[in-house]
């Protein structure tokens, strides 16, 4: 709980700092996720963003300018696993907006599915993020604002841009924590970036860059813009 002299600050729009350290406004109080802290400041719950468990987190630590993720959005969350960071996702677009959570490994959609039920705006998608006609119906035609990946695949540029593809709203925002171990292990970190980034850059305007170390190492961050 909260000590007497926490103070609060808003560093985003649904994300906070108490005592510098980053929360978001629990949209399910009382329920944990992942063991993470939790600050009562009035009669108001907030959840601890850890750094070392959320490379959206991490990346906001880091230095993230604009955080496309806002109250009232809809995201398409890439790589839900068990819904650490989709939780805190949750938490910020609020009970307006809403978190489609793709997932494929069974063990982790289960853990996933008890965190949903606690989040009317999270809904679990269990799919593989590369063949997104197939979890096309579950978005119901509708259109995102961002698209947000963390996937451990070698093919990580092209799941992002045929997921885009297929539901970003023109112009809208996607973010990508690029897994360089995932794409090639033989290959130094700096020369597999480069590579995603020559994938991505038709069809994304690169808004910033954030290595995640020593948060997660071997990983950049991206923050991106459809240029369609």
């Amino acid at each position: 709980m909260a000590e007497k002299n926490e103070t609060l600050e808003k560093k985003f729009p649904g994300v906070y700092l108490i005592d510098g350290r980053q929360a978001t406004k629990s949209l399910a109080p009382g329920f944990k996720v992942y063991d993470e802290r939790v600050a009562k400041l009035g009669d108001v719950e907030y959840r601890m963003w850890d750094v070392f468990k959320s490379k959206l987190s991490a990346a906001i630590k880091k230095g993230l300018k604009e955080l496309p993720v806002k109250p009232g959005c809809t995201v398409l969350y890439l790589g839900a696993a068990s819904g650490t960071t989709a939780s805190h996702v949750s938490d910020i677009v609020g009970a307006e907006g809403g978190v489609y959570c793709v997932e494929f490994a069974p063990r982790s959609m289960r853990d996933l599915v008890l965190v949903c039920e606690k989040r009317e705006n999270m809904l679990p998608i269990l799919g593989d993020a590369r063949r997104p006609e197939e979890y096309a119906e579950e978005l119901g035609g509708d259109k995102v604002d961002v698209v947000y990946e963390d996937v451990a695949q070698p093919d990580q540029a092209e799941i992002l841009i045929k997921n885009c593809e297929n539901f970003l709203k023109p112009k809208g925002h996607a973010m990508i924590a690029i897994k360089s171990q995932s794409i090639d292990v033989t290959k130094n970190p700096l020369k597999v970036y480069e590579e995603v980034k020559r994938k991505l850059s038709p069809h994304f305007e690169i808004l910033q860059e954030i290595d995640l170390d020593p948060y997660d190492k071997e990983h950049l961050f991206l923050s991106l813009r459809a240029k369609k």
